[in-house]
């Protein structure tokens, strides 16, 4: 059965209203505890972070009155990012761990994402248990008047020196500006970077509770841009609010997003003996340019269909190192569980630095292909090999392309829109065989 709460980042919504309302939230609480004592984890703390909303206090608060219903505690580690509460989990001595964070949404939204014990999201199963056990408390239980503010009582202290002993030296010598998204790394990712050796320059670290992911951050990498020129510095790192992903910024103002990365890391981890099978595992939207260039490195690259869950799932079946998306949610498995911003900033600069190369050196032979995405509107969602027109016209726009172009057609998972992106070296031939799909599309479907 579908899950109706729990998407695939957790639970999001607007702040305040169902199912991020204190009576579900609650819920939530009381479902999860119940959850943890069936499966023998009900003894232990749960930890708790959240990003810089103004909404945040009161989701832990009504969350903590949940639990503590059910004689389970908290931890709260305050302000802190996603993978820093994925990784407190999983080495503390905690039943589990929750994130409050609608990540790169704007302020009004919120989410509520659950990791098990060992830093990795719950299974489906397990998510479609709390939730069936969340609407059949909603209708009996009660909501504190004004639950009790949480204090925090974990320290984030040893995440970040988790981070700094990843490195192999220092960052000595670079200057670097941060734009820290007013969100979860605000305070950290300053503190973490100058520990590492770089003179920091911080954009956007004063958060207000309202302006998290406002006009900057990954999603908006204009000021970055800006600042790296004006102040001549090395590098610029971007992190979205809950700081689970990075885009960067080189020296010459270039953007160096999730494909350009996972290209310098990948071939970092080649050079380093760490990249067993000289696999690295990508989605769908990874531009062909990133496949070729790993092509000449012998690093081969799995799709898979777009969402770092996806990403997350393939490589632990293929025990590959690292994975990533375009968007800069990068996996390095060695160390983490789930996207970190933080971490990939880190690992990334320290090859500028252990190089001496600056990242468009680094990704300079990086082509990015021509890529045209136009969404088609149908009256119905009719599988793809049951359309004969459409399969022989994607069939004749690849065979055209040759092995110098990508055609890629999906249905949206929330719209009735039909996707169709062609990539290939030339502009105006992508337009022409997007205009020959979509043709054949309307031909089929209407």
């Amino acid at each position: 059965m579908a899950k109706r709460l729990f998407g695939t980042d957790g639970i999001r919504g607007v702040a305040g209203e169902p199912p991020l309302d204190p009576l579900t939230i609650t819920a939530l609480g009381i479902a999860l505890a119940d959850d943890l004592k069936k499966h023998g984890r009900g003894d232990k703390p749960v930890l708790v972070g959240m990003d810089t909303r103004e909404s945040g206090p009161g989701i832990v608060a009504c969350l903590a009155d949940g639990l503590a219903q059910r004689g389970v505690s908290v931890r709260f580690a305050g302000v802190v990012t996603t993978p820093g509460v994925a990784w407190l989990t999983r080495t503390g001595d905690f039943a589990a761990g929750i994130m409050i964070s609608a990540s790169h949404n704007p302020f009004g939204d919120n989410g509520i994402k659950v990791f098990s014990r060992s830093g990795f999201k719950l299974p489906d199963a397990e998510e479609h248990e709390i939730e069936e056990e969340i609407f059949r408390l909603l209708p009996v239980i009660q909501v504190a008047a004004a639950p009790a503010p949480v204090e925090v009582t974990c320290s984030v202290r040893p995440y970040l020196d988790f981070l700094l002993s990843t490195l192999r030296g220092s960052l000595n010598g670079l200057k670097i500006v941060l734009d820290c998204g007013n969100g979860a790394a605000s305070a950290l990712a300053p503190e973490l970077f100058r520990e590492a050796g770089a003179e920091v320059i911080a954009i956007n670290a004063e958060p207000n509770g309202r302006n998290i992911n406002l006009n900057c951050g990954a999603l908006h990498l204009e000021q970055l841009q800006a600042k790296v020129l004006e102040t001549k510095a090395d590098a610029g790192v971007a992190f979205d609010g809950d700081a689970d992903r990075a885009l960067m910024v080189a020296a010459s103002g270039r953007i160096v997003d999730g494909d350009a990365i996972m290209l310098i890391a990948a071939r970092r981890l080649q050079q380093d003996g760490h990249l067993p099978g000289n696999v690295l595992v990508s989605t769908v939207m990874s531009n062909l340019g990133l496949e070729k260039a790993l092509e000449r490195a012998g690093i081969a690259m799995l799709r898979t269909p777009v969402g770092d869950k996806y990403v997350l799932e393939e490589m632990l079946r293929r025990n590959a190192p690292l994975g990533g998306e375009q968007s800069g949610h990068i996996i390095f498995s060695e160390y983490a569980t789930t996207g970190d911003g933080m971490l990939t900033g880190l690992k990334v600069l320290e090859t500028c630095a252990l190089g001496q190369a600056g990242l468009d050196e680094l990704a300079a032979d990086l082509k990015v292909f021509p890529q045209l995405l136009v969404n088609v509107r149908v009256k119905e969602r009719k599988p793809l090999d049951q359309l004969p027109g459409v399969q022989r016209e994607i069939a004749a726009c690849e065979a055209e392309l040759g092995g110098f172009g990508r055609v890629l057609v999906r249905f949206s998972g929330t719209e009735p829109l039909l996707r169709v992106m062609v990539e290939g070296a030339e502009q105006t031939r992508i337009e022409a065989l997007v205009a020959r799909i979509v043709a054949a599309i309307r031909a089929e479907l209407g």
